[in-house]
């Protein structure tokens, strides 16, 4: 893995950025011996070849700059494609989520309701939330970059006590009545990505969370005195493939968010950039061949710069000295300028912003609050994570967590479950998980399950590379404070 990342990621630098320098010498050389300009001395070949790398050059960056609004239009026409939901109701899913949801790194042990708004026809909007009454909800109010508004539940701005949600358009200057928390929002779209917790892993606790979760409501402000019931709708079963492609697909989804959403002002430089791509705010995208052409090989070049910078920043950042586990520092400055609304004129993170929503699919006002993350590509030695190898985990007693712990298993490649698996995580709820006895568990990933341990194993691809994330749900000092320590993966031999 290693080898092959570092080819393809100086191949795609080289191929962009060796051009550039090349052509520049060559047309330097030229000007500096004739006297006369570059422009003169290029035939029109040569000129449309520095013209096509030019173009290539801004896709990539366009590609970067645009992931968070591509990640999350491309759940929404998802939704659209494979379901009856629409905007301002409640998709849902009525079971744990399986391999079919190709979403970007989703938890497999919660009932997942992502309900969609849109403010542009119907005005603001309102989500009520119930309170925290024998149910918990964690969970994320997003614009359409996929920028935090604000968290909801115990861990969010209503604290448990329940409340209603109140999502403002662009500009908007009306008055609004009291007894709302107020979300002004710079676009008219966005999603909330809420989570209804289990209290165990029985049968009984997981009913009870989706029908806790069918107890959030969402309609127009304009209804608030008599709301229309709120429609809700079930995903699960259904195969709702919302992985980025890396290709002209990525460029038609982005030219949907320029024609939607206004332009921010932080993004103005893009707009004559996007504009040399066919990306213009009311004119139809339409490239021709060559374009299309130019376009794919960026997005290819994008992927392989972007899994690139992956693997160095996941193997570079270990949250505790000498772990594999990471959490690397530079992605946690992409949530606090988040959660800021990318406040401060002189730190705009573009670039891990689009790595970072390149594996993940939401940002949370409060990081580490309710919820906090570790990830894993690599085993105790170094190696890549091979799904036809067997792997243990023990996870130490006494986890620092007030709800639960999860670790989920992911494609290395795509980010999403790994395709056909009879499941993808194990937890501390789940049914019949076997304790050691000093309180530690065992866990264990590979094709096939150790003899007597199935409780405690998650299947793995043998025809590729995966990637562990370790969830703690309501996360205690003691994760931070580093006194208790996730070990590392360790290849079973």
């Amino acid at each position: 893995m290693s080898i092959r990342i570092f080819v393809s990621r100086m191949a795609g630098i080289a191929v962009v950025l060796g051009c550039f320098v090349s052509n520049f010498l060559l047309s330097s050389a030229c000007a500096q011996g004739q006297g006369t300009s570059p422009a003169k001395q290029s035939d029109p070949e040569s000129f449309k070849d520095l013209e096509r790398q030019v173009l290539q050059h801004r896709a990539i960056e366009a590609v970067i700059w645009g992931m968070p609004a591509v990640n999350r239009d491309l759940m929404y026409q998802a939704m659209l494609r494979e379901t009856k939901g629409r905007d301002n109701q409640m998709l849902y899913w009525s079971r744990l989520l399986d391999w079919k949801n190709q979403t970007l790194t989703p938890n497999t042990d919660v009932i997942y309701l992502t309900p969609h708004f849109d403010t542009k026809e119907v005005g603001p909007v309102v989500m009520e939330i119930p309170p925290a009454d024998g149910g918990s909800i964690v969970g994320t109010i997003m614009d359409a970059w996929q920028m935090p508004l604000e968290d909801v539940g115990p861990a969010g701005a209503d604290q448990g006590k329940g409340g209603k949600y109140l999502f403002l358009p662009p500009g908007h200057n009306s008055k609004v009545p009291d007894g709302y928390i107020v979300l002004p929002s710079l676009t008219y779209k966005g999603y909330a990505l809420l989570r209804s917790i289990r209290q165990s892993g029985s049968e009984a606790d997981l009913a009870k969370a989706v029908e806790y979760g069918k107890r959030i409501k969402i309609y127009p402000l304009s209804q608030a005195d008599h709301p229309s019931p709120t429609t809700y709708v079930d995903a699960a079963g259904v195969l709702y493939d919302a992985t980025i492609p890396y290709d002209i697909r990525f460029f038609e989804s982005l030219d949907r968010v320029i024609q939607h959403e206004p332009w921010l002002e932080r993004d103005r430089a893009l707009i004559d950039t996007l504009q040399t791509l066919g990306i213009e705010k009311g004119k139809p995208f339409d490239p021709d061949a060559e374009m299309v052409q130019t376009l794919n090989a960026a997005a290819r070049l994008a992927q392989e710069y972007l899994d690139g910078r992956y693997h160095e920043l996941v193997t570079n950042g270990p949250f505790a000295l000498g772990s594999k586990w990471s959490f690397p520092a530079s992605l946690g400055l992409v949530f606090k300028a988040a959660q800021e609304q990318f406040a401060d004129p002189n730190f705009y993170p573009v670039e891990n912003r689009g790595l970072l929503l390149s594996f993940i699919f939401f940002l949370p006002k409060r990081l580490g609050e309710g919820q906090f993350y570790l990830l894993a590509i690599e085993d105790k030695e170094g190696n890549p994570l091979n799904g036809s190898k067997t792997y243990r985990l023990n996870v130490p007693a006494n986890a620092p967590i007030r709800q639960y712990w999860s670790a989920t298993l992911y494609d290395r490649d795509s980010h999403a479950l790994i395709r056909e698996m009879s499941h993808a995580a194990r937890s501390s709820q789940t049914p019949g998980l076997q304790v050691n006895a000093d309180g530690s568990v065992d866990l264990y990933f590979g094709p096939t399950a150790p003899a007597g341990k199935e409780s405690n194993w998650t299947p793995t691809d043998r025809q590729s590379e995966f990637e562990v994330l370790f969830r703690f749900y309501g996360p205690l000092p003691s994760l931070f404070e580093k006194t208790w320590v996730l070990p590392d993966i360790e290849p079973v031999k």
